[in-house]
C-alpha cells in the first residue's frame, strides 16, 4: 500500500555537517555526475546505492549497493547510517540554478512503496520545495521527508545548484520511531532540537540495504490493497461502481490463480493474462476518472500496477517512470 504521511512535510530529528559532507561530494569529482535519466534540463545526479553497486544500473529491482563514490564517503554513509532504515536506491541530485524540478507526483510502484529522504548539502535560503500548496525551505543540514504521492515540485531561482542527499526507503523500526518525533513543516520550530551528527566521529557507517523491491507475481493481498488505494483516493464519479465490479472480478481470478501457481514462472502468462483483461475492460468506464493527486486514475493504475504486477518473461525490469526531485 502507498506510503502516504499525513502532512507535506515531516522533518526528522537528526542534523548533520553539511560543509563536511559538501567535501565529501568535492573530492568524488565531476566525472561522477550522471544526466538526468529523464533528460530533465537542470538536472544531474550521482548514484550512491544502484542495483549491484553499479552506478550505472537505473533499475528498481535487485541488490541495491554501495557504488564506488559512496564507498570513497565515510560520513555519507555514517548519514545513511544514522537513518535507521533498510536503504534503497540512493543519489545526490543536483538542480543547476535558475532551473527547476517540475511539478508532478511519484506514482510509480517503487516510490509509492517508499518514503524519500531529503538532507539539503548544498543549498541557498531562495530554494524552495513545494508540496500540495505548502512551500519550505530546507536549510543545509536538516533532515526530512515528504509525500511524493502529492504534487510536488523545486525551484531554485538561486545562481548556484542545490545539491541534496535523496534516499528512498521502505524505513526500518527505528527510522519510523525517528519519524514519530518528527515536526510538521507548519508546527513552531522554537523548541526543535535534531540530534546533530557531527562529522569525523566514530559513528556506525553501516546499514541495511534493500535485496527484495518488485514481486515476481504480486500476491491477491498486496494487490487488493493497491487496489483499495486507488479507489479511496477516487474523486466522485459515477463510473466507479463499474470499477469497482470489475475490480472485485479481477480479485477473485488473481486468488484462484495463485492458490494454482503461487508466483511461479508457469503460471504468469495467466496472471499477465487477467489483469489485461481488467485494464482492457476498465479503460472505457475509467475515463474522467481522476485521483485527488490529479492524476487520471487509469494512468496511475497503469504505472503503479500493470507494469508490475508480472515480472516480464524475459526478467527485464520496468522502465523510469517519473521521479526526481
Amino acid at each position: 500500500m502507498a506510503l502516504k504521511l499525513p502532512v507535506p512535510f515531516i522533518q526528522l530529528p537528526l542534523s548533520f555537517d553539511a560543509e563536511a559532507l559538501s567535501a565529501e561530494i568535492e573530492a568524488i569529482g565531476e566525472s561522477e555526475w550522471r544526466p538526468h535519466p529523464e533528460g530533465f534540463t537542470g538536472n544531474s545526479m550521482l548514484p550512491l546505492l544502484a542495483t549491484d553497486g553499479d552506478p550505472a544500473n537505473e533499475a528498481f529491482s535487485g541488490r541495491m549497493r554501495p557504488t564506488p563514490a559512496l564507498q570513497r564517503c565515510r560520513y555519507l554513509r555514517q548519514v545513511i547510517a544514522s537513518f535507521g532504515a533498510t536503504a534503497g536506491r540512493t543519489r545526490l541530485m543536483r538542480l543547476a540554478g535558475q532551473a527547476e524540478v517540475n511539478r508532478h507526483a511519484d506514482q510509480g510502484y517503487y516510490w509509492v512503496e517508499r518514503v524519500r529522504v531529503h538532507v539539503p548539502i548544498v543549498t541557498q535560503p531562495t530554494v524552495r520545495f513545494e508540496c500540495d500548496g505548502q512551500g519550505i525551505h530546507m536549510a543545509a543540514g536538516d533532515c526530512w521527508i515528504f509525500d511524493t504521492w502529492r504534487q510536488h515540485r523545486v525551484i531554485n531561482d538561486a545562481s548556484r545548484a542545490r545539491i541534496h542527499l535523496v534516499c528512498d526507503t521502505v524505513g526500518g523500526s527505528g527510522f519510523w520511531d525517528l519519524a514519530a518525533q518528527g515536526r510538521p513543516h507548519d508546527a513552531p520550530a522554537s523548541d526543535w532540537r535534531p540530534r546533530r551528527l557531527p562529522a569525523g566521529t566514530d559513528a556506525p557507517d553501516v546499514f541495511p540495504c534493500e535485496s527484495y523491491n518488485l514481486p515476481r507475481v504480486m500476491t491477491p493481498w498486496e494487490l487488493n490493497q493497491h487496489l483499495a488505494f486507488l479507489f479511496g483516493e477516487c474523486l466522485p464519479h459515477p463510473g466507479l461502481p463499474m470499477l469497482q465490479q470489475h475490480a472485485g472480478r479481477l480479485m477473485r481470478h488473481w486468488k484462484g490463480l495463485w492458490a494454482e501457481y503461487g508466483d511461479a514462472p508457469e503460471g504468469r502468462s495467466a496472471f499477465r493474462s487477467a489483469f489485461d483483461a481488467f485494464a482492457q475492460a476498465a479503460h472505457p468506464i475509467a475515463q474522467g476518472v481522476v485521483l485527488r493527486n490529479e492524476i487520471p486514475w487509469t494512468q496511475a493504475m497503469t504505472v503503479m500496477l500493470s507494469r508490475i504486477v508480472v515480472a516480464p518473461a524475459d526478467g527485464a525490469p520496468p522502465g523510469p517512470s517519473g521521479e526526481y526531485a
